[in-house]
């Protein structure tokens, strides 16, 4: 052969050896586009199906407005919890026979408190031919009048100490 056909048949095999090469990456890339192409396909609308970009758009609208109502039942739980700290919701009754010879506990005291220990105790005793009641208000725990030991049985039971 000669020097000219030698330099024909590298050529040609360089050329075979860069079209094949440009075969594969032909192919490859339109393995790439196909990929691309199913990907995009969801993005679309199909038959009157929403697209992934509105059920994306309406999904965000509908978190946006739960984060709101989440954020204004925080707040009525928040005035709840207030309000349910003022409430007189520590209770207790502590009865008892206020005279020896009655033979019955008809007398009590009952505390009525709230989370801070402000409340009243109402007390009433029993007698054979009367009853009387008396009413103490508390203010952090403390009577604005001295409490006889059934009252402040009745205090410490309301605020969950033991008899």
């Amino acid at each position: 052969m000669t020097s000219d056909s030698q330099t024909v048949l590298i050529l040609a095999l360089i050329a075979l050896i860069v079209g094949v090469a440009g075969l594969a990456v032909a192919i490859v890339a339109l393995f790439r586009l196909s990929k691309l192409h199913r990907s995009y396909s969801l993005l679309q609308a199909a038959e009157g199906r929403e697209t992934i970009v509105d059920v994306m758009a309406r999904t965000i609208d509908e978190f946006n407005d739960l984060r709101g109502e989440v954020a204004h039942l925080d707040s009525v739980l928040g005035a709840t919890r207030r309000d349910l700290a003022m409430a007189l919701r520590h209770v207790s009754v502590v009865r008892y026979d206020a005279f020896g010879d009655m033979g019955g506990r008809f007398s009590f005291s009952a505390a009525l408190l709230d989370d801070a220990g402000d409340g009243l105790v109402i007390t009433s005793i029993h007698g054979r031919s009367e009853t009387r009641s008396y009413l103490k208000g508390l203010t952090s725990g403390n009577a604005d009048i001295p409490l006889s030991p059934e009252e402040e049985q009745a205090v410490r039971l309301a605020k969950g100490g033991a008899s």
